[in-house]
């Protein structure tokens, strides 16, 4: 089921974004499409570099060396795949009721909630200790907010803005609230379309013209931390001050750079959705730029995020648009590759280097790991000379809970651990 999945997701023709992932492994390019279209098929169905040995083993061979592919592995591209779904893999009910081997399985999914039961049949050892979750959707995070206060939600990863203000949350929430530093970036992206943003000396203007330190204290009370790169603080790896100049605040600079540029001409968008309580930063992001450097600035809102994520897919925006990264993994790689190297399966900006790309293999063929963080960490480097999105800021999550569970836990990855949860 782990060789047929990753081979059924690598293929070309069934245009998996997280095919990329599969890229090491021997074999991947006789799958791919030899056209954009795949109107030919590609030479091969399945990776010559996977090979079951028995009914518990298979072996991986990579086209070269790849310094973390144990760490790589813990990614939810590598979940192995049922018979059901390999034998109709076109087949919709997929979509909304997948099946897998954890600690739950879903038995309702609807536009307004998820419903996942306790899995009789798992035989890992993080069992649940609830019957069921109910995930609700909220179009609003205020509503959510409101409901943990009235113990008519159990748990909340998204406190709105307003309310992380002078610490009011901690108020309404006595004892029923915590934080912690997650493997998660904040960024925002140029499009690709943009050819006025193409100009780097625009771009980092741009950058050098955030007030990082006044948005994360006023706005998100310390929640958030600046970014001074583009890699998390939380995995081994990390480098402090790696975007530089660039990412600190100076108004002087900004103009004069700015003015060289030529300026931005017309109205400059920075697309969010509206559904992630993401108006007041990048209010505040667009003001800065009006105020300092003359910008005509307005924020586009989406009326969700996966609204957004279709129009980015698409390259349907122009302007910037917000992004974001949830570590896959935890590794300083998963926050170069997937998002800017050449072609890869997050690269939303079309970002493209091959410098860097061709560090990103020196590193991945390492023969340790502080080896291949040091030469990741000049990876990393590179991408203040060519920026191919503006750090905001790291995330510590704040979350919530009623007062009818206990032991509420975040993961590293800032998702709420539902395995560790329990019933009052």
């Amino acid at each position: 089921n782990f060789v047929d999945a990753w081979n059924w997701d690598a293929y070309g023709p069934n245009a998996q974004q997280n095919a990329y992932f599969f890229e090491p492994i021997a074999g991947y390019t006789d799958v791919q499409c030899a056209d954009e279209e795949c109107k030919t098929k590609p030479k091969a169905t399945t990776m010559s570099g996977l090979k079951v040995v028995d009914d518990h083993t298979f072996t991986i061979a990579t086209t070269e060396k790849v310094s973390n592919l144990k760490v790589r592995l813990g990614y939810t591209a590598f979940a192995p795949l049922p018979d059901a779904f390999l034998k109709d893999p076109t087949n919709k009910k997929w979509e909304k009721s997948p099946i897998g081997a954890g600690p739950f399985t879903i038995t309702q999914n609807t536009a307004t909630q998820i419903v996942l039961k306790k899995n009789a049949d798992y035989s890992g050892k993080n069992k649940a200790h609830v019957d069921q979750v109910t995930y609700k959707v909220y179009n609003d995070a205020g509503p959510a907010y409101n409901d943990v206060v009235a113990n008519n939600l159990d748990v909340s990863d998204l406190i709105p803005t307003d309310q992380l203000t002078n610490d009011q949350w901690k108020n309404d929430l006595p004892n029923r609230w915590g934080i912690r530093q997650s493997g998660v970036t904040q960024t925002i992206t140029a499009s690709s379309k943009d050819k006025q943003l193409q100009n780097q000396d625009l771009i980092k203007a741009l950058s050098m013209d955030i007030d990082r330190a006044t948005v994360t204290k006023q706005i998100f009370a310390g929640s958030r931390t600046p970014a001074d790169g583009w890699v998390s603080p939380v995995v081994d790896g990390y480098k402090k001050g790696q975007c530089g100049q660039w990412c600190t605040y100076d108004k002087a600079k900004a103009k004069a750079l700015y003015d060289k540029a030529g300026g931005y001409k017309g109205t400059l968008t920075i697309a969010v959705n509206g559904d992630g309580d993401h108006k007041a930063w990048s209010q505040a992001v667009c003001n800065g730029w009006k105020n300092d450097l003359g910008l005509n600035c307005q924020l586009k809102v989406t009326p969700d995020f996966k609204t957004l994520r279709d129009q980015v897919t698409k390259r349907e925006l122009m302007g910037f648009f917000r992004t974001g990264w949830q570590m896959d993994y935890p590794s300083i790689e998963n926050f170069l590759t997937p998002l800017y190297a050449t072609g890869a399966s997050s690269n939303d900006g079309d970002y493209s280097n091959k410098e860097f790309d061709a560090k990103l293999k020196e590193a991945a063929a390492a023969p340790d790991e502080a080896q291949a963080n040091k030469l990741y960490q000049e990876a990393e480097a590179m991408l203040a000379t060519r920026i191919p999105a503006i750090p905001l800021w790291t995330v510590s999550t704040p979350f919530a809970w009623s007062t009818k569970v206990t032991n509420v836990k975040l993961t590293p990855f800032g998702m709420i651990d539902l395995t560790a949860i329990s019933v009052k």
